[in-house]
């Protein structure tokens, strides 16, 4: 099934409360590594398909190639990462080139459609990049996965306790192409104000005297 225009095209604004999702580097790898080691083990389950040690999280976070994949985050007021979303592209066959989504958010931020703003981000960007089918392996028991899958109209098998999901993109046009750019600057922008507000905090916290013992 296609999925359609207009969830593709929705803007993520932040004066309606609305999810703000901003593109990583590796300069956001540590902030990376934080956010998945505070994953609950279930939560790691359900992400990695195994309850993920930490030493599994940390070489996975290492080996992250931002120069090959695209890595979207959703950022707090304390510039926490709240939700993170992982798009792998896959061996290319012909004309069709697949990309596969992983998403995980911290149990504070679920709920609030943090999931769902960073797979359809990640589906316009897979649409930009000439993706034809966007894919999605999970167990069948991850609740915010099926969600997802069912509220994009993805074609989902199930079978083991496992489910596989496919979504057929269209062509990118120019009106993709300005709503990214556009959700990336209000991403940007956003990102930029909250971190300017916790620098001035920590400066005002570090002039301020300190209470006294009791």
């Amino acid at each position: 099934m296609t999925l359609d225009d207009r969830k593709l095209m929705t803007a993520h604004g932040h004066a309606d409360g609305q999810v703000l999702v901003r593109e990583l580097s590796s300069a956001d790898r540590d902030a990376l590594r934080t956010h998945f080691l505070a994953l609950a083990n279930d939560d790691r389950l359900l992400r990695f398909g195994q309850t993920a040690s930490d030493a599994v999280i940390e070489a996975y976070v290492a080996g992250i190639d931002f120069e090959r994949d695209t890595v979207f985050g959703v950022y707090g007021d304390a510039l926490q990462l709240i939700g993170v979303g992982h798009l792998g592209y896959l061996n290319t066959d012909g004309e069709k080139r697949t990309a596969e989504f992983g998403v995980s958010v911290l149990a504070e931020g679920r709920g609030k459609g943090i999931g769902s703003a960073l797979f359809e981000r990640a589906a316009m960007r897979g649409r930009n990049t000439g993706v034809t089918t966007l894919y999605m392996h999970c167990l069948s028991r991850n609740a915010t996965m099926m969600h997802i899958a069912t509220k994009a109209g993805m074609k989902i098998h199930r079978e083991y306790g496992e489910a596989d999901a496919y979504l057929t993109l269209p062509p990118a046009d120019s009106v993709s192409f300005l709503t990214e750019m556009r959700q990336e600057q209000a991403a940007l922008f956003d990102y930029f104000i909250k971190r300017h507000a916790r620098q001035a905090g920590n400066l005002l916290g570090s002039i301020l005297p300190r209470p006294a013992a009791a």
